[in-house]
């Protein structure tokens, strides 16, 4: 903040700026979640546990999902309504994330509306398994007391070569 000499001071300019910075991140903010659900923490006046972690990356991975998938590491498959990378800390030989382009918490919040981004996860996981010849593979999607990131995604594992 701009302060005038020897004072302590602060100016008109200086208050204008810090206002105006403040406004540009609120419209940014604003702009960039525009197409997810509120999460916890942003609803501060009914939440039940504000705050928590997964909720951040889910609404982190939310807008990174729409915004910007491209710096997901180690993309395996992409579809205009589907994302598969792989997962960074792997709990089998393969272990693959695979995430609707689609801002669901998790199962319960699904409605008709989702039905074409979840038949294409699916058929993204078909391809994957079919391209990688996979025979031992399960699939798994966690609810809200088990995930780590709130956000719908599907865990496709498999122990095959």
């Amino acid at each position: 903040m701009a302060r005038f000499p020897r004072t302590g001071l602060v100016t008109l300019k200086g208050i204008g700026a810090c206002g105006g910075a403040l406004i540009l991140g609120l419209l940014i903010g604003s702009y960039t979640t525009r197409d997810v659900q509120p999460r916890s923490f942003l609803a501060v006046d009914r939440c039940e546990r504000c705050l928590e972690p997964k909720d951040f990356l889910g609404l982190v991975a939310a807008v990174g999902i729409k915004l910007t998938p491209e710096l997901l590491p180690s993309i395996v498959l992409e579809t205009d309504k589907s994302i598969a990378f792989q997962h960074p800390n792997p709990e089998a030989k393969t272990h693959i994330v695979v995430v609707p382009k689609r801002d669901s918490k998790h199962a319960a919040d699904l409605t008709a509306d989702d039905r074409d981004f979840l038949a294409d996860a699916y058929a993204v996981m078909g391809q994957i398994i079919r391209d990688q010849q996979m025979e031992q593979y399960r699939i798994i999607t966690n609810g809200p007391g088990y995930q780590n990131v709130t956000y719908l995604h599907f865990h496709l594992l498999s122990k095959d070569e």
